[in-house]
């Protein structure tokens, strides 16, 4: 019984002891540093102190804070400023700008301060003094709403490449683009004869006229056919009323980015000239002759070398002569086919000047292995020349070679032909409103007159067109022709000048006229002509 008394006096004990350390406990101040894991009953659990002070209700906020100014750009980090500024004229002066809306606002009211980064979808600006400051959007609001994209500015084309608003459009046929076109001319001749008493006559033309090119993302096909018949009123004997047909068509196969196969093909219908000396006498009509021609070569690049070897046939033909009698005389000896072969070298210099050097050797024979006169027309020829190409930034285009070329008879009777050579056709657009082009062109053709081995040809000729407005063109032709008759000890210079206007009314209709001056002096007595042409015309294009 002691014991069980004795037992419970120390329990009673011991919770007296219990309690009063408890009050002991509640009575101190509490700690200066509580635990950060213990909540706290007038703050949000939600927030812990370690994120957020307790007692305020603001939200987190990235960047720099709403009060922020950034230091002037002399201040060092210590916020010293040492531009010496007036703060307080400053201060009146931002009061009197409105206040930004949005940071983009802030950005282009203060161009001093750096740009800010791009928005991201996932953040809109907020408002701020801070300049190029972003606040992160709560999750799942919407991207900021993205305005019109701004277009960045065209340039302006230079003045020395304008739109010709009068250029004609052509006819898309397929993968080909056509520009078909046809002139109507009407003018009168004073010397349709050239011949050295002059005698005028009216004259009117019919000119149609086609290019074709391609539209190809590999090889290409590119064409082109003029066509004229002009007539005479009243005519005359010989008829000096002829047809004059010129076309040319080229291709390009790539077989592959530095190998390609050359084709091409041309065709010429023609009269020769009046007054020339393979006329036969007492002629009723110009004998026309039709020349065919085609060539197939290939090329290979090796690097900025080009190298290309090219075969060439060509057929020559003369119908036969209508005489004043009644009769019809034959020109089956002046019919012939010609072969050849050129090989052609070139290296790119600088891009768009490419010289190169080409030889080429060809033979000529004739229906008749001899004429009506006995002799032997068949020949071979060698031609060689040297030159360069040129498209330097579209105002120099073209190419121009100058060489020899020599010419050897069957028959010892005929002497060797030979000669220096210019050819060329070069576009020089000196501005926005004036360019000039040149040519100058070779050749040796054959010839029925007795001892005469060949005619040798050279012909340059000059032209600028100067656009007086957009839709007046004036043009400025200068040409010089030398035709040497070996053999024969005859040697006839050409000259020409002529100025022509062309009136654009819209892009298929335009109206031109032109005056030309021809001359022909000849060291043979009996030959010399003068003529002028006038002509007025319409053309009409696609």
């Amino acid at each position: 019984m002691s014991a069980a008394l004795y037992g419970a006096g120390l329990m009673t004990a011991a919770c007296a002891l219990a309690l009063g350390c408890g009050a002991a406990l509640a009575q101190m101040s509490a700690p200066d540093f509580p635990d950060p894991l213990a909540p706290k009953l007038q703050t949000d659990p939600r927030k812990p102190p370690r994120f957020q002070q307790f007692g305020q209700a603001t939200q987190p906020q990235l960047g720099p804070p709403t009060n922020f100014t950034p230091p002037p750009s002399a201040a060092g980090d210590t916020g010293f400023d040492s531009t010496n500024k007036n703060k307080a004229k400053a201060k009146a002066a931002a009061k009197a700008k409105p206040k930004p809306k949005t940071a983009t606002d802030a950005l282009a009211a203060t161009p001093d301060v750096a740009p800010a980064p791009a928005i991201s979808p996932y953040q809109k600006p907020f408002q701020a003094s801070g300049k190029g400051a972003y606040a992160a959007a709560p999750p799942g609001a919407p991207p900021v709403e993205i305005g019109p994209i701004r277009k960045p500015v065209q340039k302006r084309k230079a003045h020395s490449e304008p739109d010709d608003p009068y250029a004609p459009l052509g006819v898309h046929a397929g993968s080909f683009l056509l520009y078909p076109a046809i002139e109507v001319i009407g003018g009168y001749d004073t010397n349709p004869a050239r011949a050295p008493s002059a005698k005028g006559a009216t004259l009117y033309a019919v000119a149609p006229e086609l290019r074709a090119q391609s539209n190809w993302s590999r090889h290409e096909l590119k064409g082109e056919l003029r066509g004229s018949y002009t007539g005479y009123s009243p005519d005359a004997e010989p008829t000096l009323s002829r047809p004059n047909v010129n076309g040319k068509v080229d291709g390009r196969v790539d077989v592959t980015s530095m190998t390609r196969i050359d084709l091409g093909g041309r065709l010429l219908v023609a009269t020769d000239n009046p007054g020339s000396p393979n006329l036969q006498a007492g002629l009723a009509r110009l004998p026309v002759y039709t020349t065919v021609g085609g060539s197939a070569g290939v090329g290979q690049k090796i690097n900025r070398f080009d190298l290309s070897l090219k075969g060439d046939a060509e057929r020559t033909a003369y119908q036969a002569s209508r005489l004043t009698d009644g009769s019809t005389a034959s020109n089956d000896d002046r019919n012939y086919d010609q072969y050849g072969v050129k090989l052609r070298g070139g290296y790119e210099l600088t891009p768009g000047v490419t010289p190169f050097v080409e030889a080429g050797t060809d033979t000529r024979r004739h229906d008749l292995v001899t004429d009506s006169y006995g002799y032997q027309r068949n020949s071979k020829g060698i031609t060689g020349q040297v030159g360069s190409t040129f498209e330097l930034s579209r105002l120099l285009t073209g190419e121009v070679a100058a060489g020899y070329t020599r010419r050897d008879y069957d028959d010892a009777r005929l002497a060797q032909l030979g000669g220096l050579i210019g050819n060329a056709s070069l576009v020089w657009t000196a501005n926005a409103l004036t360019s000039a082009k040149f040519t100058a062109a070779s050749a040796i053709g054959e010839s029925n007159v007795p001892g005469v081995s060949g005619s040798f040809y050279r012909d340059v000729g000059l032209q600028v067109d100067h656009s007086l407005r957009r839709w007046l063109i004036g043009s400025v032709k200068l040409g010089f022709g030398l035709d040497d008759y070996v053999g024969l000890s005859r040697e006839d210079k050409r000259y020409s000048a002529g100025f022509g206007l062309t009136y654009k009314l819209n892009r298929t209709t335009q109206i031109k006229g032109e005056f030309r001056q021809d001359w022909l002096r000849s060291n043979v007595s009996g030959n010399d002509y003068t003529a002028s042409i006038f002509m007025l015309g319409l053309r009409f294009q696609q």
